[in-house]
Order: C-alpha cells, then sequence, then structure tokens
C-alpha cells in the first residue's frame, strides 16, 4: 500500500526508459510449479567472486540475460520468472554478475540478449566516469571493449522493454561494478540492493525486496570477529531511496558514489553517522569497528521496507508484527550482522548506573492516527511522572554514566524499544529475537512485562528511541522519543537549544506530519544575537522532509555541527544555506546566529508542498 512512497527515477539513468517491447512475466506458488517446462533456477550472487577471466590486463566476460525461475526468499516457495542476468555457462543470479577488476584492466564483454521477445537497454558498460547505453535485439549478440577508468564503487543495469513504474518494478538487473586502485584492499564485501515488484489489485504491492538475491531472514549474516575493521562496498540498484542503518555502531562513509562516477572523501573528511541515505541507483563505501559481540542488524529505516508486510509470500497477518520470532516481525531489505567474540573477552567493571523507569501506554485518540501511544517516563523519587504526549518523554542522560532503564509495557501487545545511536551491548539494543547472541535472545516486552537495557554512554550528541516492533502502527501511533546526551555538569537551556522531532500521526501518504507532536504549532521566539542550537530528529515511517528557514523570503545560513551524534569533522562545519533534508533514521545539529531581529518562516514538507510551518519571532 505505501511501498511505492519515494520512488523516482535518477537523472542518471534517463536512457534506460527508452521504448521496447514488454516482456512476459509470471509469478507463481508451489501449486504452479510444474505447469510448465521448468527455467533455469536463479542463484543468489554473494559477490565474492567477479564474473569472465584476466588474461593479463584484459578481463573477459560473456553476459546474457534469460528468462528465469527466482525464489527471493525461501527456495521452495513461491516464485517469480523473470528476466535474469547471468554469466554464459553458468546459474542466472540475483544481483548479476559482479564486474571487479583493478584499474587500467580492459574490459572484453560479450553480451547476449536470450530473451525471444524483447529488446534490452544494457546500461554502464563503459569507462568510468560515464555510462553509455546499448541496445540489444532477441536472440542477438554485441561486443563491447572498454578500459575501466577510475578507481571506485559503481553498478550496471538492464532495462527490459516497456515498465509502468507507477505500477511495477523490475530492478532484479541491477550488479555492482567495482574498479579497485592498484595496491588496494579487496578483502571488502559487496551487498547488492535489488527489487521487483507488482500491485496485485488497486491497493496490494508484492514485493521482492532482496540483499544479494534473498529477502530477509533468507539472506545470508555478515560475519566479523570482535575488534575487526569492517569494510563494505553498497550498492542500491533501485528506484528508492534507503536511509540505511546499522545498529550499535557508527560507520565512515567512505565515498558516495553512481552508475556514472564515485567521489571519495578526503583523509580526515568522512563523515561518521549510523543512517546514511542512499538515493536511487547510488553506491557507498564504508567502513566500522566491530567492538562489540553480539547480534546486529543493517538496514533500511523506512518501515514500509522491513515490516512484516514486506515479506514476498503473501498471507502475513497481523500477528506477524508483534511476534518474538525475527523471521517473522521483519521482511525486505534487512542483513544480519553476527560479531563473534575474540577467544579471551575481558569486561571491563560497570559503574554505578543511574536507574530509570520508561511506561509504554496507550491513551485516548489525539489527531489522525487510529491510536494514541506514547513513552513516558516515570517519576525518579519525589520528581512526579512525566505526562504522555507526542513524542514520548525526551530523556537527558548524561555522557559516561551508565543508564539503565527499565521499560513498562502497559499495552495489550506486545513491543520492542531501539536506543538509536547509542552505543550499547547487543542484548539490550532492542530487535525482539535477534539482540544478543545465540544462547541468549532479547524477547519482545509482552503486554504487562518488563524489559530492563543498559545504556553505556560513549558521546555527547542528539539520538532517540523508538519502538522495533509492528512498526508501521506503534510509530505512526506515537511510540518515539528524543534523546539528549550532555557532557558532564552541562545543561540543557531551552532557551538557546531547541529540539525538532519530526514523525507521522497515522500511516497515510502523504503524510499528516507532526512536529513535536503539533502540526500547527505557535510561534518560537528566539533571542537575537546568541547563538542557538537546532536538534532535528526523523523518524517518519518513510521520509524525504525537507526544512527550510528563510526571513522575507530569502534562506538564511546556518552551521552544521553533528549528524547522528557524532560531531562533524572541521571542514564540514561550514555555514551553508539553512536547508536540510532528512530521512527515517537521521538526526542533524545546527548553530543558527540570527542574522537579524524579525519574523522567520520555518517550513517542512517535500519538495514545494509544505506540510509543516511555523513561525519564527527573533528580538
Amino acid at each position: 500500500m505505501h511501498v511505492g512512497i519515494g520512488r523516482f527515477v535518477s537523472a542518471t539513468l534517463a536512457l534506460m526508459f527508452l521504448p521496447g517491447e514488454p516482456a512476459a512475466e509470471r509469478v507463481a506458488g508451489r501449486q504452479m510449479r510444474h505447469a510448465r517446462v521448468a527455467l533455469p533456477l536463479v542463484s543468489a550472487n554473494d559477490n565474492r567472486r567477479s564474473a569472465g577471466a584476466l588474461h593479463g590486463d584484459t578481463l573477459v566476460v560473456h553476459l546474457d540475460i534469460r528468462m528465469a525461475r527466482w525464489y527471493p526468499e525461501v527456495s521452495d516457495g513461491p516464485f517469480i520468472e523473470t528476466p535474469i542476468l547471468g554469466e554464459v555457462g553458468r546459474a542466472p543470479s540475483v544481483p548479476g554478475p559482479l564486474i571487479r577488476v583493478r584499474e587500467g584492466t580492459i574490459i572484453d564483454a560479450w553480451i547476449t540478449n536470450a530473451l525471444a521477445d524483447s529488446s534490452v537497454t544494457w546500461i554502464g558498460f563503459a569507462t568510468r566516469p560515464g555510462a553509455d547505453s546499448l541496445v540489444v535485439t532477441p536472440g542477438a549478440t554485441v561486443h563491447r571493449t572498454f578500459v575501466a577508468g577510475a578507481p571506485g564503487t559503481y553498478l550496471y543495469s538492464v532495462r527490459v522493454g516497456t515498465i509502468d513504474w507507477a505500477k511495477d518494478e523490475r530492478e532484479q538487473t541491477g550488479a555492482a561494478f567495482v574498479i579497485d586502485a592498484r595496491g588496494a584492499r579487496t578483502d571488502d564485501r559487496i551487498f547488492v540492493m535489488n527489487i521487483w515488484g507488482r500491485y496485485v489489485d488497486s491497493v496490494t504491492f508484492q514485493n521482492a525486496l532482496t540483499i544479494n538475491g534473498r529477502a530477509w531472514p533468507y539472506n545470508e549474516r555478515a560475519t566479523a570477529v570482535r575488534g575487526d575493521t569492517v569494510r563494505w562496498r553498497i550498492v542500491n540498484a533501485s528506484q528508492r531511496d534507503h536511509p540505511m542503518h546499522l545498529h550499535g555502531f557508527f560507520y565512515k562513509v567512505l565515498s558516495r558514489g553512481s552508475l556514472t562516477d564515485d567521489s571519495a572523501f578526503a583523509p580526515g573528511a568522512a563523515e561518521s553517522v549510523v543512517t546514511e541515505t542512499m538515493p536511487p541507483f547510488s553506491t557507498m563505501a564504508m567502513s566500522w569497528v566491530a567492538e562489540r559481540d553480539g547480534n546486529w542488524l543493517f538496514h533500511c529505516h523506512l518501515s514500509f521496507h522491513v515490516s512484516a508486510d514486506a515479506r514476498f509470500t503473501p498471507g502475513v497477518g497481523h500477528a506477524d508484527h508483534t511476534s518474538g520470532d525475527m523471521a517473522r516481525h521483519m521482511a525486505g531489505l534487512v542483513l544480519g550482522v553476527n560479531v563473534m567474540p575474540t577467544a579471551v573477552t575481558s569486561r571491563e567493571p560497570r559503574l554505578r548506573p543511574r536507574r530509570l523507569r520508561l511506561a509504554v501506554e496507550e491513551t485516548p485518540r489525539r489527531a489522525r492516527a487510529a491510536r494514541a501511544l506514547s513513552f513516558v517516563l516515570q517519576g525518579e523519587g519525589s520528581s512526579p511522572t512525566a505526562p504522555a504526549k507526542l513524542p514520548g518523554t525526551t530523556l537527558f542522560l548524561t555522557r559516561g554514566q551508565p543508564t539503565d532503564i527499565t521499560v513498562l509495557n502497559r499495552l495489550g501487545e506486545a513491543t520492542a524499544v531501539h536506543w538509536h545511536g547509542i552505543e550499547l551491548e547487543s542484548y539490550s539494543d532492542g530487535v525482539a529475537g535477534w539482540s544478543g547472541s545465540a544462547t541468549r535472545l532479547a524477547p519482545p516486552i509482552a503486554p504487562a512485562d518488563s524489559f530492563t537495557a543498559h545504556l553505556t554512554l560513549r558521546r555527547a550528541g542528539t539520538f532517540m528511541y523508538h519502538t522495533h516492533l509492528n512498526d508501521v502502527e506503534q510509530l505512526t501511533s506515537g511510540l518515539y522519543g528524543a534523546i539528549v546526551v550532555l557532557k558532564r555538569g552541562q545543561r540543557f537551556t531551552p532557551r538557546t537549544d531547541h529540539l525538532f522531532v519530526v514523525g507521522w500521526d497515522g500511516p497515510e501518504d502523504p503524510p499528516h506530519l507532526v512536529v513535536n507532536g503539533d502540526s500547527a504549532p505557535p510561534p518560537l521566539i528566539l533571542a537575537a544575537s546568541v547563538h542557538h542550537r537546532l536538534r532535528f530528529i526523523f523518524i517518519g515511517v518513510v521520509g524525504g522532509d525537507t526544512f527550510r528557514l528563510r526571513k522575507d523570503g530569502q534562506p538564511v545560513q546556518w552551521r552544521p555541527l553533528a549528524r547522528d551524534g557524532f560531531d562533524l569533522p572541521p571542514a564540514r562545519r561550514i555555514a551553508t544555506s539553512a536547508e536540510i533534508t532528512g530521512w527515517a533514521g537521521q538526526t542533524f545539529d545546527y548553530d543558527f546566529l540570527p542574522p537579524s531581529t524579525g519574523v522567520y518562516t520555518f517550513t517542512a514538507g517535500r519538495l514545494a508542498s509544505p506540510l509543516w510551518q511555523r513561525t519564527i519571532v527573533v528580538r
């Protein structure tokens, strides 16, 4: 229903949308398996082997596209019969065959269209930077030779016939194209996101949302040993945006690329994040240090891409959304990560923690959402309990102060809490049936039950906490809140420190956007000639909301300070136009020094259609 949100086509792939003939496809269940001659079976490509054979400085590769049968989930479940890329003499695969060469290599490619009735447009077999298109008619083989070009992470893709992109997606024919610098390490892993989708009826969209050819929980697990530096290349071979979130760790974005080019950050300029948005048909190189063992996740933070409803297999019921089985309450673009302990694992003694109690409550319906849920901080000592509101109680914590938060579930259904951006032990991370280890997995928080999360707060910054179960319903009903971690002795001063927590009120699209729980807030009064810290937290179920701050219709400037709670490198702390697009799972901190007194306009929304507005008065 909402899976089409955010679909648009990158300008770099405009050549893919050429007229052509529609390709025959079929989606089938077990009962249809023997209805006609079996097609070749699709293999899940783990991107550990490059296609072709290297002869001196030339890679000779024979590729084709043919009809094949793809099982995007379990190998004996429903399947898709669709055009798939392959290396001649090997099984067709999703993603398509990896092309990985050293810079200076000549690519000698032979490309065959084995489809009976559809021409195809092959995009991306050209010297980088740059791209080109190659049309191959049914039954034909073409030959192309080119020098690989500049080092980087790229992709190539094939367009089959004519697709109505408002109704269908055919991005299973995408693959990674990696060019290594001379002498560079090649021990990284490559993960490619591919999507196939169609409308079953006017409201039901069926997806195959896969990483390296399979959807969660049927895809592989990434592994590391505690202390390892992990290097990944991520390829978004789909036409959707994906904010990619790593649980428990910050990762460095080493480069950003696309089908045509790639740009690496200079040493010391790479950003450290927990969520990086990947635009359509883009790539990213990243690294992180596996400092803590246990089970973790790397996943798209758009709820519609990872909830139980993202499963390709039909017949998923509501009970799956609150299941304690990680294979039932998540699906789609999720990669499990297992960090194994070293032979000798030392544990530092833990200081006496601060103890908090956080209740999960349902309150009378307040706006568009069918339900009103809230996180409510219970009183400490003689302090009164915080009122139930949207968003949940802001948690003000102290860097370096261990904090135990006991979550009390007063709902009639299970829930779970993820401490987003916080570097913590795996068992406390908040993914029911997955967080922890093989011998000790965190359960969902059952009704009338509780769970205690142990937080070690390594850095000051802006973070969030939110439900990680039945995400679409519970998030759009209010189960999220802000975390502000302060340095020891630092105080939060509302006069100069301002939170903007962005969420959805109900799951409908376009969304009913609420900021700090309000869709029509009163004016915000700011003091002139004073630096103000603006903290943005984006936790809608989809995202792509743009904030703009203007005076007299003209943009003003602010200075970026941090992303996801991690201070930006000095090279990034440069004044820029006061505009930011945030996606689900991201936080941003800015320093704003009003240039003059007067009335400013603050808007939020998508492109030219603001969904929220607030007046700011500087005096």
